[in-house]
């Protein structure tokens, strides 16, 4: 079986933790420790060894150990289905980060043919009863796991978007600067559409094919008002159509940016924005585990589970079948927690790190 996993981590200056390392294998690993001694900061660390700002869509700066402020480094090795590569990621004086892969430079975009990262954090327990903006983000990272491009088509579209949108706002009426915006927010909007119409799909068929203890959940992609033209000619023909109305807006007013997704707790057809915060937390746990059935379905090996604090909220046994679970999967999933009880179900299938609050940095300690 094919799998996917990072084996080595170093952290400098990132954080709490001023200079810590982790030799691990691709089995669970259980952290655990006091709030505060800096347990998910590894696995933001972790995070980052995907395209984007990690879990918790921090700057640059604000990843850097205070405060020395002197810029950070990670360093990680991983292995993926007997292949193996050597990552750097950093940032200096705030700088936006930079990424290495095996000695050589390379764009973040490229981490994410080489590793796919999912994870659940306690700020998405809102995601269902907060803004549509969170679950777009929720949806385009799932897509992103899928589809690597599917970061660089976003940006596209979002670049494209803002200078029209600057037009929008100074009244410009110049219809060719218009037309040649408009054809690159159809080009990447059409991708972005088809790429979320496909994870979807991919979610589902994870979803009906496994037995779970987790509720599954119907997901469908709706738009905010006016429906979202699928095809590349059918958005570029409504964005210019919308040119007069989004100049009152001053901002556009159709396309994937105005995507939701809605989702319903399947078992008893209650939205989920409704349910109670068990069931909600529920559901969003099923569906990281729909979205790494689904990748080793599609790509051949589980991706790498960040799930923090997320014993904390689940009852023995509920725990217990989602170790079960993810050891089934053959995913290294990083998971904390305050206290070692907590992982008491997983046993010798995991590896268990302590992490203790020193008095100027963080200290890992494997058990």
């Amino acid at each position: 079986m094919a799998s996917l996993a990072l084996t080595k981590l170093r952290l400098s200056h990132f954080r709490s933790h001023k200079a810590a390392q982790l030799d691990v294998d691709a089995r669970p690993l259980a952290i655990f420790g006091a709030n505060g001694a800096g347990k998910t900061n590894i696995l933001e660390a972790v995070s980052l060894f995907s395209p984007g700002r990690g879990m918790r869509r921090a700057s640059a700066r604000d990843m850097a150990k205070r405060p020395e402020d002197i810029g950070w480094k990670l360093s990680g090795l991983i292995e993926q289905d007997g292949r193996s590569f050597e990552v750097d990621t950093s940032s200096e004086d705030g700088a936006a980060r930079s990424v290495r892969i095996d000695e050589k430079a390379a764009a973040q975009t490229a981490l994410g043919r080489i590793a796919r990262v999912v994870w659940l954090i306690p700020s998405m327990d809102r995601l269902w009863i907060e803004g549509a903006d969170g679950r777009r983000r929720f949806l385009d990272r799932m897509s992103m796991s899928f589809f690597p491009d599917h970061s660089d088509l976003s940006l596209e579209y979002e670049k494209a978007m803002r200078e029209r949108n600057r037009l929008l706002k100074a009244e410009v009426r110049d219809t060719h600067w218009y037309a040649a915006l408009e054809a690159k927010m159809a080009q990447s909007g059409a991708g972005i559409h088809a790429n979320r119409v496909a994870t979807l799909s991919r979610l589902r068929t994870a979803q009906d094919g496994a037995e779970t203890a987790f509720p599954s959940a119907d997901l469908e992609l709706v738009q905010s008002e006016g429906g979202m033209p699928e095809t590349e000619p059918d958005l570029a023909e409504a964005l210019s159509e919308s040119r007069f109305r989004d100049m009152a807006a001053g901002r556009a007013l159709v396309g994937p940016h105005r995507s939701d997704l809605y989702g319903v707790f399947a078992a008893k057809g209650v939205p989920a924005k409704d349910c109670s915060t068990g069931e909600q937390k529920a559901l969003l746990i099923s569906l990281i585990l729909a979205n790494a059935r689904a990748l080793k379905a599609d790509v051949g090996a589980p991706p790498i589970v960040l799930l923090d604090e997320v014993a904390a909220h689940l009852d023995a046994n509920r725990r217990a079948a989602l170790y079960d679970e993810i050891c089934a999967l053959g995913a290294q999933a990083w998971m904390t927690g305050t206290g070692p009880e907590l992982f008491a179900e997983l046993g010798d299938r995991a590896q268990h790190i302590e992490v203790l609050e020193g008095a100027e940095a963080s200290r890992l300690i494997m058990r």
